[in-house]
């Protein structure tokens, strides 16, 4: 039997956590910046400890009118002081609930700078040391964050089940009509390619190789939950089994 670690974002007002949680590895929780509220991160903590799914946060930058979309002109001070908090006020939930924050992983435009700018990654890095607690991040390998946090955080590599690529480390825009993967065959064929063959399909059709630890599929998709469940049905004939705590 093998293993695959499957991460979704959640708690962002999708309305589908309750049915994707069971189809699931670790759930990354909205905590305030693009969306999310205490009421949505207590239920959200509540069903992963209830299916057994490792707890992350998923701050962002404060811009919820863009759904952190969006980069924004902030002082490093200022960002770090929200990201800090976004990550403080999950914990501290999780926490009352006898859990236990296991890992962070930036949404959107902070993800997407994180990974090109040295700066922005910088700051990511900075913001998660100033937790006692060790909390491992999910950066996509040979991106500038993934350069400059290893010897300093716990890593775990991440790759995308349903989104196309330029490089190694970038998406294609979402701004772009082709970005998103939506059909649940080409998902999980592009899912069971990145955990098989260990490689990335460019843009260009190139093949660059590429080892994750962990693979995301998007909760506000449409038919999130109809390719979810197709992919729990393909792996398991494939004998491969979604990982759980």
């Amino acid at each position: 039997m093998k293993y695959i670690h499957l991460n979704c974002d959640l708690g962002e007002g999708a309305g589908n956590d309750r049915h994707l949680m069971p189809l699931i590895s670790a759930c990354n929780i909205a905590c305030g910046g693009h969306a999310g509220n205490i009421s949505s991160m207590r239920a959200t903590i509540h069903l992963a400890m209830e299916h057994g799914v490792e707890i992350g946060a998923h701050p962002s930058y404060p811009h919820r009118e863009g759904f952190g979309r969006r980069s924004l002109s902030i002082s490093e001070g200022e960002l770090r002081r929200s990201i800090v908090a976004q990550i403080l006020s999950l914990k501290q939930l999780i926490e009352a609930e006898g859990g236990v924050l296991r890992h962070v992983k930036p949404h959107g435009a902070l993800y997407h700078d994180a990974v090109i700018q040295e700066k922005t990654a910088g700051v990511l890095i900075e913001s998660l040391l100033e937790f006692e607690d060790p909390i491992r991040l999910y950066v996509p390998r040979f991106s500038s964050i993934a350069q400059m946090a290893e010897g300093h955080l716990d890593l775990a590599y991440e790759a995308f089940a349903d989104r196309r690529f330029i490089s190694q480390s970038e998406l294609i825009p979402r701004s772009r009509p082709n970005a998103l993967l939506i059909e649940k065959q080409q998902v999980y064929d592009q899912l069971i390619r990145l955990y098989l063959d260990q490689e990335i399909v460019m843009e260009s059709g190139a093949k660059i190789p590429y080892r994750a630890d962990t693979f995301c599929v998007h909760s506000d998709t449409p038919n999130a939950l109809e390719i979810l469940q197709y992919i729990q049905q393909r792996l398991a004939t494939e004998n491969i089994k979604i990982q759980h705590t």
